[in-house]
């Protein structure tokens, strides 16, 4: 009687297939995150774009919204903040994966090792040229639904009046300061999230840890990635803030408004609101890898590769 031959292990998903789950467990972490913080967000922008008014800290700013306009109003913007995060989280979760493997396969595995950091910031900055691409004319409905509440009714009636009026480039007069937030935003927080964890990961045995104790871990190096990555790019969110409430005077050029807009905030200015951007992007940013970290899981995406040592 002859022995049995073990099953092959069967082989996860490769390609297109293995990137498209990427993608929504990337699209899916960063808009149940960024819609679920929408009543945060726009205190923040409140505060960044009237501190006059709103210089009562994040309690307060939360207080004056509902005592001003109502509870309701802390949920303006949730249509393009869950419609723009969805699709900005599947090009940058999805690309970044995409981007670091082509890095890979450039330089090496055995280099890329050794100069992960570098693989981790180009395959992050790419990723997020194309994330902002699609999230810039949903950012920017949302930047004036939040900043003026009678500008429209909704998602649906905010883009259809910026693009009757202002027609496509109205979607993009905040495209350079979107880059120059979402850029070293995003970088950073790939790169302090893979350094986190490997630096937590590197005290304890992974095949080891359960589910929970990795989403745990998830968790952690996230929160402190996120709270990296918002104060590295507070200047440019309030820029894009003050760039999208109003559209631009006739033959003034993005550029001329961000140095106009840069000199009237200065440093202290450019820095209104990060208690509370501290709080909401390191919040997301934890919930955005832990999610994304089960969900890559549950479909079987566990075959990414991974140069961390």
């Amino acid at each position: 009687m002859g022995f049995l031959s073990p099953k092959p292990k069967p082989k996860g998903p490769e390609g297109i297939d293995l990137y498209s789950r990427f993608a929504f467990a990337g699209a899916v972490s960063c808009s149940v995150t960024h819609g679920g913080f929408t009543p945060v967000d726009v205190v923040k922008t409140r505060i960044q774009l009237d501190p006059q008014v709103y210089n009562r800290g994040m309690i307060g700013g939360f207080r004056q919204v509902i005592q001003n306009e109502g509870a309701g109003a802390l949920l303006t913007g949730f249509g393009p903040t869950f419609a723009g995060y969805f699709l900005q989280g599947a090009f940058k979760f999805g690309g970044y994966e995409f981007f670091k493997q082509q890095s890979i396969n450039v330089v090496g595995l055995d280099s890329a090792r050794r100069n992960r950091a570098a693989v981790y910031s180009v395959s992050a900055a790419c990723a997020e040229f194309f994330a902002s691409i699609a999230l810039c004319p949903l950012e920017a409905t949302r930047i004036r639904l939040v900043s003026d509440p009678t500008f429209a009714r909704g998602l649906i009636g905010g883009f259809s009046k910026i693009l009757k009026n202002e027609g496509i480039g109205g979607f993009y007069g905040g495209f350079g300061p979107i880059l120059f937030k979402q850029v070293p935003y995003t970088v950073t927080k790939f790169v302090a999230f893979e350094k986190f964890s490997e630096a937590i990961f590197g005290q304890l045995d992974k095949s080891k840890l359960s589910n929970g104790a990795q989403t745990a871990v998830n968790l952690g190096s996230g929160l402190l990635a996120g709270s990296a990555a918002a104060i590295v790019s507070q200047p440019a969110d309030t820029m894009l803030s003050k760039i999208n409430k109003t559209k631009a005077l006739p033959g003034e050029s993005t550029v001329s408004r961000l140095v106009k807009i840069a000199g009237e905030l200065g440093i202290r200015g450019s820095f209104a609101g990060l208690p509370t951007r501290l709080f909401m992007i390191g919040g997301l940013t934890a919930g955005q890898f832990a999610i994304y970290g089960d969900i890559k899981k549950a479909l079987g995406a566990t075959n990414g590769v991974e140069i961390a040592k």
